[in-house]
């Protein structure tokens, strides 16, 4: 949910469950579309497919007779169901189409209340299926403990997450308040182990200040869906105040809500400006244009990503740049581009399964890809320790020099 998973159920939402991507752990979601990315929860789409509209489950029947005749354990038929609906849903290769229980289903709906408990990172799977944290949100636990973008968690209290689902690694990485968790970290060609208490996690989605030479700085950690009110707000002070310039500050954003990375790009750009296609195959399904409110219109900005910026992160960022109304500075993105949708059945369980994928201004595919800044400024181990943040010192350079 990374549904950009990292990660609110739309209206359309961009991980985990958005999309990116992704979810988060315990943390919100996607994502996955939720963005992830978040998920959409309307649409139903036409499906070209070569399937059969039904299976022929002989040859499953035989494994189930040979199963249940020489199994030495115990085992139930709810197990046995389960794990056939678990099976069709990874039959896909798709981390992001799962298939959830009555109990799994109510703890993923769970995640994407916006005050949480567990570390405060959103996860995804690399290309490799590695889980791997794509953001830690600030002033979490997960932060304090030095989780980085594209952290592989190789462990989770001694137990491999080798051959694990996404969902599966949040579900133990996830615990009540307290408690603690031992992520194996593998970052780079180093092996860390890091001990984290669990804890309650509220998480603020908007901040903002001026800062010297009347730049105005708005940081956006999550699209929910009261990111654009917050959004606006700060908006409206810094016109006030004369605001010339504006940072925008979209780094270890995990993504959220399309519609809220729709209304925060329509503070830049003017009506009707096209801000991202979703496409199902090559046929584009719906599109999402500016809504007006462009009270940033025409202020020469900077926007800053890096590794952790997932789904709708991505998407605002793309906007903004392809319609000429931002620079990109900061890292690639994490390149998080597809969307959920969250299926539920009558006995509570339920199919979140990846229905579209998100396509940039200038036609672009995001998925996978990401967002390759206008000029690349690394954050160094140094930087890090140090405190020092040399993306914004470099964004403030350039928007004096332009």
């Amino acid at each position: 949910m990374r549904l950009n998973l990292l990660g609110k159920l739309k209206t359309k939402t961009a991980r985990n469950y958005c999309l990116g991507a992704v979810i988060l752990v315990a943390v919100f979601v996607l994502g996955t579309a939720v963005g992830s990315g978040r998920l959409q929860i309307s649409h139903k789409w036409h499906n070209e497919t070569s399937l059969p509209s039904s299976l022929d489950y002989s040859s499953v029947n035989n494994v189930y007779k040979s199963l249940r005749e020489n199994y030495d354990g115990k085992l139930t038929e709810s197990q046995v169901l389960d794990g056939l609906k678990h099976g069709l849903a990874e039959s896909t290769g798709d981390p992001y189409t799962v298939y959830f229980t009555p109990s799994e289903s109510k703890a993923f709906n769970t995640e994407l209340d916006p005050t949480i408990t567990g570390i405060g990172a959103q996860l995804d799977l690399d290309a490799q299926g590695n889980a791997i944290i794509v953001s830690p949100i600030d002033g979490s636990p997960a932060a304090a403990a030095g989780l980085r973008a594209k952290d592989i968690i190789a462990t989770v209290n001694d137990k491999s997450t080798a051959g694990m689902s996404l969902d599966k690694v949040v579900s133990i990485v996830r615990g009540p308040k307290g408690s603690t968790v031992t992520l194996g970290i593998v970052r780079g060609q180093q092996a860390l182990n890091i001990k984290i208490a669990r804890d309650t996690i509220s998480v603020p989605t908007v901040t903002s200040k001026i800062l010297d030479g009347n730049v105005g700085y708005l940081q956006v950690s999550q699209f929910s869906n009261n990111t654009f009110s917050l959004a606006q707000k700060a908006a409206l002070s810094f016109q006030q105040a004369g605001v010339k310039k504006v940072v925008l500050d979209l780094r270890n954003n995990p993504g959220g809500e399309v519609d809220a990375a729709v209304n925060i790009s329509s503070l830049w750009l003017p009506s009707n400006k096209l801000i991202m296609q979703e496409k199902r195959g090559s046929t584009v399904v719906d599109q999402y244009k500016s809504t007006g409110n462009d009270l940033l219109n025409g202020i020469p900005t900077v926007v800053l990503v890096n590794a952790g910026s997932a789904s709708a992160a991505e998407i605002t960022a793309a906007a903004l740049h392809d319609n000429g109304a931002a620079t990109v500075m900061g890292e690639k993105s994490f390149g998080k581009g597809v969307v959920q949708q969250l299926l539920p059945f009558a006995d509570g369980s339920s199919l979140k399964v990846t229905i579209a994928s998100w396509y940039r201004p200038n036609g672009q595919d995001l998925n996978h890809k990401g967002i390759t800044p206008d000029k690349v400024v690394k954050m160094t181990d140094e930087d890090y320790k140090n405190g020092t943040d040399p993306q914004l010192i470099a964004a403030e350079a350039y928007l004096t020099s332009h």
